[in-house]
Formats: C-alpha cells, sequence, structure tokens
C-alpha cells in the first residue's frame, strides 16, 4: 500500500455514542444502489477485472498446507489463463490485492510470492473469535510481522462493543496497531456478531480512532458475513473519519461473497458512496476465496458466448 498510514486520534466518543442507524432505511438505501446501477458487455468485463485486483485471495483452513499456499499463490500471480488476458486486450496479467494466510503460512506465502509486489496478509489475535488473552494475541501479531507479513487481519472483543466498553476497545486495537509496527492493519469487526448497525457503526469509529488503516465486516466464520446494509453503514462511518481528520480509511467486504454479480455489486457500493479512488486497492479489498473463479468463467463467458466447465479453470 502507498497511502499515508493511519495515525489514530484519540478517543473521542461525541464523534459517535449519539448515532443510531436506522436498518430499514439502510436496507432501502443498500436496495436502490443494486437497482439503480446496471452494468454490462465490456463494462462489466472492466469491473470485474478491477475486482481481481482488489481480492486478498483467502484460504484460512484447518488443513491448509504449504503446497496448497503455494497453489494459491501461483493462482494470485496469475488469475486469468493466458487466453482470457489476451481475448481483453490486457497488457498486463492482473495481480490480486494481497494473499491472505494464517501466522504459521506467512513465510511459505513470501516465498511463493517473491518479486511479485502482491502483498501477503495474515489473520492474527486468535482468529477468528479473538477470545484470548491480549498478551498472546499481541505476540501472534508479533510472529506474523517477524516471518515477513505486509498486513494484518486483527479481530476485535465483541463483547466490549456489546457492553459499551470503548475505552477498553480502543486500548485493545491500539496496542494491536503498535505491534502490527510497518505492517497495515485491517480491524474485522465481525459484523454478524455485533446485532445491531448502531454498533457497527460505533465499533468502526473506535477502530479507526484507534489506528486501524482498514475496517473489514467479518471473519468469514460467523452465521452472517458481508452484506450490503452493514457495508454502508460502514462506508458512512469511514466517510465522516475521514471528513473529520482528513484521513483515508479502507475498506473491506469478507465472508459469503461468491460470485462476480457480489464484486459488481461492492464495487457499486464503493463508487457511489465514496468516488473512484475507492475503487484502488490501497483503499479497497475484497477477503474472498470461490470468487475468482467466478469471475474466471464470466470474463470466458463474455468472450466466448459460453460458460466453460469449471475444471477448466486452475483451482486456487
Amino acid at each position: 500500500m502507498s497511502l499515508e498510514r493511519n495515525a489514530g486520534t484519540p478517543l473521542t466518543t461525541d464523534w459517535f455514542d449519539r448515532v443510531q442507524i436506522n436498518r430499514p432505511a439502510a436496507e432501502r438505501r443498500a436496495a436502490s444502489l443494486l437497482a439503480r446501477r446496471s452494468v454490462k458487455k465490456e463494462h462489466q468485463a472492466a469491473w470485474l477485472v478491477n475486482a481481481i485486483r482488489c481480492m486478498d485471495l483467502t484460504t484460512l483452513a484447518g488443513d491448509d498446507t504449504e503446497d496448497r499456499v503455494a497453489r494459491l499463490c501461483a493462482k494470485a500471480r496469475r488469475p486469468l489463463a493466458d487466453s482470457i488476458a489476451e481475448g481483453l486486450g490486457l497488457t498486463e496479467m492482473p495481480k490480486t490485492g494481497a494473499v491472505c494466510v494464517y501466522p504459521t503460512m506467512v513465510g511459505a506465502a513470501k516465498r511463493a510470492l517473491s518479486n511479485s509486489g502482491i502483498p501477503v496478509a495474515s489473520v492474527a489475535t486468535g482468529f477468528p473469535a479473538g477470545l484470548m488473552p491480549l498478551d498472546l494475541r499481541l505476540a501472534e501479531i508479533r510472529y506474523a510481522v517477524d516471518q515477513g507479513a505486509d498486513e494484518i487481519d486483527i479481530v476485535i472483543t465483541r463483547a466490549h462493543v456489546f457492553q459499551g466498553e470503548w475505552n477498553a476497545l480502543y486500548d485493545e486495537i491500539a496496542a494491536m496497531r503498535e505491534a502490527c509496527g510497518e505492517a497495515h492493519m485491517k480491524a474485522i469487526l465481525a459484523t454478524g456478531d455485533l446485532v445491531t448497525l448502531t454498533n457497527v457503526y460505533h465499533a468502526s469509529m473506535v477502530a479507526m480512532q484507534a489506528g486501524a488503516d482498514f475496517i473489514k465486516t467479518s471473519t468469514g466464520k460467523e452465521g452472517v458475513n458481508a452484506t450490503i446494509p452493514v457495508s454502508l453503514t460502514m462506508v458512512r462511518a469511514l466517510r465522516d473519519y475521514g471528513e473529520r481528520t482528513g484521513v483515508k480509511i479502507g475498506f473491506k467486504p469478507a465472508g459469503g461473497m461468491k460470485t462476480g454479480k457480489d464484486a459488481i455489486s461492492w464495487q457499486v457500493l464503493m463508487k457511489e458512496e465514496m468516488g473512484q479512488d475507492w475503487l484502488q486497492p490501497d483503499l479497497f479489498r475484497f477477503g474472498a476465496s470461490s470468487m475468482l473463479a467466478d469471475i474466471e468463467r464470466q470474463l470466458e463467458h463474455y468472450l466466448t458466448g459460453r460458460y466453460a466447465a469449471s475444471h477448466r479453470h486452475a483451482i486456487a
């Protein structure tokens, strides 16, 4: 990432403590965003290629191995078949925004991505629940950074949000930010656990004040992961933070997004709410694994008029 880091601010609860989010209004706005903009043909293809550039290609499975990570990294380097890239007239093969793995797989990912310019992101802090003593969560961040992680995706203690313990939440995230050192920090709010959109807005604002460079919806392990109304709430929070501080904060939806249609929907949200800058990987990422396969199928359909069998595309 090339943007200046978010230095954070002192905890300032009057930026958010009176804010209440109306869920029906957020849902209506989300529905209208998707209904108003229809992207077809070459424009759809361009948006799908851009989605690849903004993708954190992810494997967070209990049976991950170094070989699986190496295969994922190979796909990150060359996410499209050569015939598709040539058919689209791309002057160079697009690369994914990052590869995201567990801390123990960071070293393997760094080796596989050497000289590619693709960052390695690592989840940490007791992912996905985050229910570990803080000193152990900080140690996990430092381990991932020592292994070479360029970005760290941390998880918050949800109980602090439920109980309105904003000082505790702020101090926890600020300590994590310090442990990240030069690595950019994405704060996962686990929005499916936070119950209300008001909680989502408040937690977003505290995370940014504590120094998060990105705010991220989900771990992908909750019952409900990224949704457009939740994403709209978080995007409005980072816009409000930017208006107060002049700092641009990134956004990462993750979990449950599987199709090219999903990729376009979230890009429409970012363009309508935040503008063109937030369609670049410095400020926008998808947390995804299976989405890439559908994007490749959609692009081949655009070129040939036929959907390829899934076995024709390399496994991510």
